[in-house]
């Protein structure tokens, strides 16, 4: 098989937890066939996660981390959910969309751009790679709010719609929750599907950048997150998009989530904290 070259990358403003069982994940990745080089934008307030980023460039190799200009939005996150303003979406946006084009400029074969709050199987950027889709996520799931039901970062429709729906169709509140939960409920079987809506985690064919695929804002469109953007603008260019749920990753959403890290790293595989 001949050799893929992927950029593994991501926009980094971490906890030192989070960050090294995210550096701790991507160590281990499968590299069977692929060149991998890595691109991190160091946004962090914490000394202690850049010192993170340096420790991981001195033991991997093709490893640049770079900076952006600061912001005096701050973000913010606790044990309830993580607080977003606009600015800092669409600061992300542009350091997303710095990520892409250098995979381009390196004539990459993907790129492989993932949240710093996750941790991924092993075999899952070789997985993402052999589906030969343009655009697939792996999937993972999150509790949003306290109390609520785990419900994965993939959606239908909209801004983040999991019930399919036609357009001007009217449902009652059952069938809106039986839909809802045969979605969840196929989500949950291994396999790979298409879904309207993607992120966080995703491998994206640089042919499909060439395309013109960005994370920036559509201007008349009021839709939150840059995410939903790219998704829109990818449909409108005539991509597909997918999700393997075959191997969920690890959210690490909240830090109380730092206690499920050991079982998720055991079950894979994976030599970390």
């Amino acid at each position: 098989m001949q050799e893929k070259h992927v950029l593994v990358a991501s926009p980094i403003r971490q906890k030192p937890p989070i960050l090294e069982a995210f550096l701790a994940s991507l160590k281990a990745l499968d590299k069977t066939n692929c060149r991998v080089s890595y691109l991190f934008y160091d946004d962090n307030e914490q000394p202690r996660s850049s010192r993170l980023l340096e420790r991981f460039e001195h033991e991997e190799e093709d490893v640049t981390i770079r900076s952006y200009p600061q912001s005096n939005a701050e973000y913010e996150c606790d044990e309830v959910t993580h607080y977003w303003k606009e600015e800092l979406v669409w600061r992300v946006a542009a350091m997303k969309n710095e990520c892409m084009q250098q995979a381009v400029r390196m004539n990459a074969d993907a790129i492989f751009l993932l949240d710093s709050d996750l941790l991924v199987h092993p075999d899952t950027m070789i997985r993402l790679l052999h589906s030969n889709k343009e655009i697939i996520s792996n999937i993972f799931w999150t509790v949003w709010e306290p109390g609520s039901m785990e419900l994965p970062q993939v959606w239908i429709q909209d801004t983040y719609t999991l019930i399919p729906q036609r357009r001007n169709e009217e449902l009652t509140e059952e069938e809106a929750k039986r839909r809802l939960f045969q979605l969840v409920a196929k989500l949950r079987q291994p396999g790979i599907y298409e879904v309207g809506g993607l992120g966080a985690c995703t491998l994206i064919r640089t042919q499909a950048i060439r395309a013109g695929l960005s994370f920036s804002e559509i201007p008349n469109l009021s839709f939150w997150g840059e995410d939903r953007h790219f998704c829109i603008r990818a449909a409108a260019l005539g991509f597909s998009l997918f999700v393997d749920t075959r191997k969920p990753a690890y959210h690490i959403y909240r830090e109380s989530d730092l206690a499920g890290v050991r079982a998720f790293f055991k079950a894979a595989g994976i030599e970390g904290e």
